[in-house]
């Protein structure tokens, strides 16, 4: 038995900052991966301070905070002086680094310029501070004896955990990037131009102890693997058949009140893009049109951000737990997904795929996008055939979409029937997951490092191959 699962499943060692869950995209991503998988064949050393999912993998190790002491220690300190709590206070640290450093974070108002660009400065700092992991933890990972170590990296201090696990196990490593992280991270001279350099290393490093790379989407794929000479494929979020639609819902007659909604987060200034189709739904309504959007987020964000969107055809609804999503999206008239104009997020965001994206396509719903054009989540939008890209930012043209959508309803019905098409050829879990361990096993048999005559050009060197 052990034989014939080692050729299919082979035993997987996940690294990272997020646990196995349905609380955050990558802990989505990861359960839906990895559904079915042997659980003698998975275990996780994770990061973050919450409790993980046991319904995929059974075995876990949290890493020990205090083996990054400068952000255990200031998380403390900060904890002390904001709450006036002493070292009883919950320690929240989440051994993370870049994207997930919580003891700079915080919710509440955004900050102002000075003040964000003390947090990232903060945030730089503490992922350059060094990682102690104990014996204990290191004797946990041989213990695991996996045949690959697949990791979601995002900062400097989760490169090094992953490197750390691989050699440990004497296994290769696979890193599943998810943003184009590698491109856009501390380029703004955090620590006085330090950081940087130490994250291009880390990416080398992660590059030559890997056999295999993940991207989130095809077109990260492609790129990454001609930026790193590794064997990439494109894995994101996929979605349980029972959560497809059975057929596209029945349109709303023409005349009625339609709902637009947007589930997902507000930050990267994606409320920018929402309060956008909030403006363009006043002007339409000008004109007689009866719809409204509708905003599901998380709640620190519409603590953050809600008071940004307070126009009169936007109703910001109630945060949604993960097992209600697909509900509230098959009820939909047209479902919205939004990306930032913005310069320094286009270029974060390019290569990404949203985790809603397939799950908006299984609904059997149209989709409003709206943002850059050359987004690879605009694109799929387009190659799915499921709705309206608005791929500039022009009020008027978004004006026009929203209007041509609301207005017929054979249309909606078909685009829903076709983004439902595209859902299920692509993004069923079943068949996904299969890919997936496929690619997994291949990578445990597969040699590390890029392919000798693999050639990178300046691009790939700034992303960290120079």
């Amino acid at each position: 038995m052990d034989n014939w699962s080692a050729e299919e499943h082979p035993r997987v060692l996940v690294v990272g900052a997020a646990v196995f869950g349905r609380t955050s995209g990558t802990g989505i991503t990861l359960s839906n991966l990895f559904a079915g998988w042997p659980r003698q064949r998975l275990a996780q050393l994770y990061a973050e301070d919450r409790e993980p999912d046991t319904d995929v993998c059974q075995r876990f190790l949290r890493l020990d905070p205090r083996s990054a002491p400068v952000e255990y220690h200031l998380f403390r300190w900060r904890a002390r002086t904001t709450r006036g709590t002493s070292s009883g206070a919950r320690n929240r640290s989440a051994v993370g680094g870049a994207r997930n450093g919580s003891a700079v974070g915080g919710a509440g108002v955004e900050p102002g310029p000075l003040r964000a660009r003390m947090r990232a400065e903060l945030r730089a700092f503490v992922d350059l501070s060094p990682l102690r992991v104990p014996a204990g933890t290191r004797r946990w990972l041989r213990e695991q004896r996996p045949q690959v170590v697949y990791a979601t990296l995002g900062s400097i201090r989760q490169m090094r955990l992953a490197v750390l696990a691989a050699r440990e196990c004497g296994v290769p490593l696979v890193p599943h990037f998810m943003d184009d992280w590698p491109t856009t991270l501390y380029t703004d001279r955090q620590t006085l131009g330090v950081a940087r350099p130490v994250l291009l290393a880390g990416v080398r490093e992660v590059v030559r102890h890997s056999s295999y790379g993940l991207g989130i989407s095809e077109p990260m794929a492609r790129e990454y693997q001609r930026r790193y000479g590794l064997p990439f494929a494109a894995f994101g979020n996929c979605v349980d058949p029972a959560d497809f639609a059975d057929r596209p819902g029945p349109a709303r007659p023409a005349g009625a009140v339609l709902d637009l909604v947007y589930v997902g987060g507000l930050h990267l200034d994606r409320w920018r893009s929402l309060r956008r189709v909030g403006e363009a739904l006043g002007r339409l309504a000008a004109d007689g049109l009866r719809a409204r959007l509708t905003v599901h987020a998380p709640p620190q964000d519409l603590d953050r951000y809600g008071e940004r969107l307070g126009l009169p055809g936007v109703r910001l609804g109630r945060s949604l737990a993960s097992d209600e999503v697909a509900a509230v999206l098959r009820r939909a008239d047209v479902l919205v997904h939004v990306e930032s104009f913005a310069e320094e997020h286009r270029h974060y965001t390019r290569y990404s795929l949203s985790t809603k994206i397939p799950q908006y396509l299984a609904a059997g719903r149209p989709v409003l996008g709206f943002g850059p054009a050359e987004l690879a989540s605009m694109a799929h939008l387009g190659a799915a055939g499921a709705g309206a890209v608005v791929g500039v930012d022009d009020p008027d043209r978004l004006a026009r979409e929203v209007a041509r959508l609301c207005a017929d309803p054979a249309l909606r019905e078909r685009l829903g029937r076709q983004g439902l098409a595209f859902a299920v050829r692509h993004h069923r879990a079943d068949q996904v997951a299969a890919r997936f361990a496929e690619t997994l096993a291949r990578a445990a048999r597969r040699p590390v490092g890029p392919a000798p005559e693999s050639r990178r050009d300046p691009a790939g060197a700034r992303a960290g191959l120079g």
